[in-house]
């Protein structure tokens, strides 16, 4: 369908699914999307039932599992992308990568589609919690799918962060840290000290660019046009400079 209305579509749909299937074997033939996933899941399970104290609610939602997801996105997202492009600068073959006759779109999104892809696996690994609230009691259900799609886009937002660090720094742990300071920002913008901080007006025009903030609606069970909209625009921001970066390396 895109191919028919986009001349020269084809060629470039096509080195994008190269590059998706080429990364995802690169995850799953190797332990790292495995590992990912174990740790990902203790830790998002530690901090559901020990410190969020899910059986201490009473209650047959999953609050206390999406109250964590931000901040656990937040340090094993960039653990998961930050070698998308810097692996190729350190093996030396992103000049081979970005002789290939394809737009560079064609090669931002389907690295990004892969790293998204292994977030989304372990989000969905996590679902057996969905299954036990419902055996516990009559959970608002559509309110949990909606945190699950929110949650699912954040999880985007910060891998967006994550591939654009890896294409700018070219090294991983230079990308790690990069990714994760950026998305600290972005998160901690809709703190409630940081709006006692700087005051109500200036909160609010924070709060509006955290991810942490759009997020807290659908927690609440609530869907707004507005946090859809910012998290389909934020990827695709962070995917734009991750495409003019690569862009960069490859005029030079």
């Amino acid at each position: 369908m895109i191919a028919d209305l986009i001349p020269d579509a084809k060629p470039a749909l096509n080195t994008m699914r190269a590059i998706f299937m080429r990364e995802l074997a690169a995850y799953f033939l190797t332990p790292l999307a495995y590992v990912f996933m174990t740790i990902f899941l203790i830790a998002l399970g530690a901090f559901t039932f020990e410190i969020g104290g899910f059986f201490d609610t009473n209650q047959a939602d999953l609050s206390p599992f999406f109250l964590f997801h931000p901040w656990l996105y937040l340090v094993f997202l960039p653990a998961v992308a930050m070698r998308l492009w810097a692996d190729e600068a350190r093996g030396g073959t992103l000049e081979l990568l970005l002789t290939l006759p394809a737009p560079t779109w064609s090669l931002v999104l389907g690295k990004f589609l892969a790293a998204w892809t292994v977030a989304g696996a372990a989000l969905l690994l996590t679902l057996p919690m969905w299954i036990s609230v419902n055996w516990l009691g009559a959970p608002d259900n559509a309110a949990i799918a909606l945190g699950y799609l929110m949650s699912f886009l954040m999880a985007g937002s910060y891998v967006a962060i994550a591939c654009a660090m890896s294409a700018a720094a070219g090294n991983q742990v230079v990308a790690f840290v990069l990714s994760v300071a950026v998305g600290f920002l972005f998160t901690a913008a809709g703190l409630p000290i940081v709006g006692n901080a700087l005051g109500p007006v200036m909160a609010d025009m924070l709060a509006s660019f955290s991810l942490l903030t759009h997020f807290e609606a659908a927690q609440r069970g609530v869907l707004e046009l507005r946090s859809l909209v910012f998290y389909l625009g934020f990827i695709g921001l962070w995917l734009t400079l991750n495409a003019v970066w690569v862009s960069g390396r490859k005029g030079g």
